[in-house]
């Protein structure tokens, strides 16, 4: 068999842990080859060896037969190994056309960097693998969804044959998702070999040729996609089976806990995006906001939670009005916030994973007394919740920045819902979460609902909204266009809703 990638027994250690324990992945030319494991699993690890931002204690890699020793990036990419990082390598003041040739630059017969001979390869390999980039586009203005495309275009650039795809669709919406996954069956026909590191299992079963599963760092074998299925997929990553229906009782909600009314909110450029918006949650009920990326969802977090100020309009907490107060006031209130950037507004990055989970409380007794912290009670506590919230890091002194994007993700979740808010706004919770952590935190929302409180669930994932929400409110340009029931509609009607169709059938419904 002519294996373009072989990773014979690799095994990487890091101090105290060991994240890839011979582990052997082989992939053939032609095909997608999925990568699948929980958070923390040792996926990226594998990967960051095969790129060269690793080295491994043990085992070797083979590229087309042969031998080869990857000591750097820069060896990977002679060797036309390219990676798309789950996190964007990208200068944002930079145009796109600066970005791809950076450290790689054309020069003119004079010494200049050639930047019409790059812009015009780069419209050449765009259109050729239907990627739609703007050369001279500013980073800092295109989507998200773009920003990954000439991450994709980088590789191209500098003649990748392999493409290891790190977690790419954990940042994009419905409809990036479905166009990445034809650019990805576009690179195939061009003769590329992919490696695409996931847990989404939908993703897997539509676009993989075969599957190597990790588990805890362990090799646990390779199945050919066609001859398996989600739920097998599923138990063999988490060891166990999995239920992909969340189990709930019907919420029986009472007193009014949030009321937004007649809320604009601008952006920086003083646009409105947030334009006369109505909204009500009941203690003991879960509202799922759906809509479309960019219709004012981040922007009204923002403003409930006291990192945007709103233009006009009020926002009660309790019959309080918290309009316009700031981030701690808001949450002193009774709210807490799953942000939807973890590393922006999550975490302290360079602070450990143990005083991450004090953040919103740190100031306050058992863990500060006459503003001195007392780090025995802060580290009491974190080892509590990365007990309970099974956050997999060597040990609470462990840089948030160590572990991986879930194990971030659980760590936020768990201070957030162990003070037991008012109001949880949860957005996006289980971004870039595999299957086992999405249903344990599923379960956690709806035990909140359960004990009385109000939930705010904003995400982009569809089948979310439908099985955890008790009302789902769609948000089209700045305003709640419609109230629907879970068990009253489908994923289409909603797509249309989210798209702006039938407005004055569904407005009065509000």
């Amino acid at each position: 068999m002519d294996y373009v990638i072989e990773m014979l027994n690799i095994r990487k250690e890091f101090p105290g842990i060991v994240a890839n324990d011979n582990i052997t992945v082989q992939l053939k030319k032609g095909e997608i080859h999925a990568l699948l494991g929980e958070n923390g699993a040792g996926k990226s690890t594998l990967m960051n060896v095969l790129f060269g931002l690793y080295q491994p204690e043990k085992g070797e890699i083979r590229v087309n037969g042969e031998k080869v020793e990857i000591s750097n990036p820069n060896i990977a990419n002679d060797l036309g190994i390219g990676m798309v990082h789950q996190h964007f390598m990208l200068v944002e003041p930079f145009t796109v056309t600066q970005n791809i040739i950076l450290g790689n630059e054309p020069k003119t017969k004079t010494g200049k960097i050639n930047i019409k001979k790059a812009e015009k390869e780069i419209q050449e390999l765009s259109d050729r693998y239907g990627l739609s980039v703007d050369p001279s586009a500013k980073i800092s203005d295109i989507s998200v969804g773009m920003q990954q495309r000439v991450e994709i275009l980088k590789t191209l650039y500098r003649g990748a044959e392999v493409l290891i795809f790190d977690e790419p669709t954990a940042v994009l919406t419905p409809q990036e998702i479905t166009e990445l996954i034809e650019i990805m069956r576009s690179l195939i026909k061009e003769g590329k070999s992919i490696i695409l590191i996931t847990h989404k299992l939908k993703e897997i079963m539509e676009v993989c040729d075969r599957c190597t599963v990790i588990r805890k760092g362990k090799g646990i074998g390779t199945v050919e996609v066609e001859e398996t299925n989600v739920d097998e997929l599923a138990s063999l990553m988490v060891g166990r089976e999995v239920s992909f229906k969340t189990d709930k009782k019907e919420a029986t909600p009472t007193e009014n806990v949030l009321k937004v009314k007649d809320l604009y909110v601008r952006d920086s450029r003083k646009v409105d995006l947030v334009k006369g918006l109505d909204l009500d949650i009941r203690a003991g009920e879960i509202v799922g906001i759906a809509g479309i990326d960019g219709n004012g969802q981040t922007e009204l977090i923002e403003a409930i939670t006291g990192l945007r100020k709103s233009h006009s309009g009020s926002i009660q907490l309790n019959n309080k009005d918290i309009t316009n107060l700031s981030p701690r006031k808001v949450t002193e209130s009774g709210v807490g916030h799953i942000p939807q950037d973890r590393h922006k507004y999550g975490l302290v990055l360079d602070y450990p994973i143990g005083e991450n989970i004090v953040l919103q409380t740190y100031y306050q007794k058992p863990y500060s007394k006459a503003t001195v912290l007392n780090y025995k009670e802060i580290y009491d506590k974190a080892e509590e919740l990365i007990e309970e919230y099974d956050v997999r890091t060597p040990s609470a002194q462990t840089l948030a920045r160590a572990l991986s994007g879930g194990n971030q993700q659980k760590a936020i979740i768990g201070r957030e819902v162990d003070r037991s808010p008012d109001l949880l706004i949860a957005a996006q919770p289980t971004r870039g979460l595999d299957v086992g952590a999405i249903e344990f935190i599923h379960k956690k929302l709806i035990e909140e609902r359960d004990k009385g409180k109000a939930v705010l669930l904003v995400s982009f994932e569809l089948d979310e909204i439908m099985d955890v929400s008790d009302r789902i409110a769609v948000m089209f340009d700045g305003k709640i266009v419609a109230y629907v029931k879970p068990e009253e509609t489908n994923e289409q009607e909603l797509g249309l809703l989210m798209a702006g169709s039938q407005l004055n059938k569904a407005g009065g419904s509000q």
